[in-house]
C-alpha cells in the first residue's frame, strides 16, 4: 500500500544519479506495480481483507452496541403506545356501549311511560267524553220530556177545543136543518 514513487531517467540523471541506476530503479518500479487497480491485486489482498474486517467489526459493534438499542427502544415505546391506544379504544367502545345500552333502556322506558300517559289521557278523555254525552243526553231528555208534556197538554187543549168546536158545529147544523136547537142531552151524546 506503500507509494512508490516514479521518476523519468532524465530527472533522475539531472540529480546526479548514474543511467543505470535510473533504469534498473525504474525496471523495479514497474515490476511491483502490475499497472491495474490495486483491488485486483493478488499480492495486496490480505492487507484489505485485515482492514475490511477490522473496519466491518467496528461498524458491527457500533450498530449492535448503539444503533440496535435504541432502535429496539423506539420500536418497544411504539409497541407500548399501539397497545395502550388499542386498549383505550376498547376501554371507549366498552363505554360507549354502556352508554348505548343505557340510552336504550331509557328510551324503552321513557316509552311506556309516554304510553303509558296516553293511554291515561285517552281514557280521562273517553270518560270525559262520556260523562258530558250522559249529561246531554239528560238534558235532552228533560227537554224532550218538556216538549212532549207541553205537546200533551196542546193536544188535550186542542181535543178539548175540538169537542166543543164539534158540539157548536153539530147545534148549529141541527139548528140549520131542523130549524130548532138541539138539547143538551143531544149535544152530550155527539161528545161522547
Amino acid at each position: 500500500m506503500a507509494m512508490q514513487e516514479h521518476q523519468d531517467p532524465a530527472s533522475d540523471a539531472a540529480h546526479g544519479a548514474p543511467a543505470g541506476a535510473a533504469e534498473a530503479h525504474g525496471a523495479a518500479a514497474g515490476h511491483e506495480s502490475s499497472g491495474g487497480l490495486p483491488q485486483f491485486d493478488f499480492a495486496q489482498w490480505p492487507g484489505q481483507i485485515a482492514w475490511f474486517l477490522v473496519i466491518f467489526f467496528v461498524v458491527l459493534a457500533f450498530v449492535r452496541f448503539f444503533v440496535t438499542p435504541k432502535l429496539g427502544g423506539t420500536i418497544e415505546a411504539r409497541d407500548g403506545k399501539i397497545e395502550g391506544d388499542i386498549a383505550e379504544a376498547r376501554r371507549m367502545k366498552d363505554a360507549a356501549d354502556a352508554e348505548a345500552a343505557e340510552a336504550a333502556s331509557e328510551i324503552a322506558a321513557a316509552r311506556g311511560r309516554a304510553q303509558k300517559v296516553a293511554a291515561d289521557a285517552r281514557a280521562k278523555a273517553q270518560a270525559e267524553i262520556a260523562a258530558a254525552l250522559a249529561a246531554e243526553e239528560a238534558k235532552l231528555a228533560g227537554v224532550a220530556a218538556e216538549a212532549e208534556a207541553r205537546i200533551a197538554k196542546a193536544r188535550d187543549a186542542a181535543m178539548t177545543n175540538v169537542q166543543t168546536i164539534g158540539a157548536e158545529a153539530a147545534e148549529a147544523i141541527v139548528e140549520k136543518l131542523t130549524g130548532k136547537k138541539a138539547t143538551s142531552a143531544e149535544l152530550a151524546a155527539v161528545r161522547s
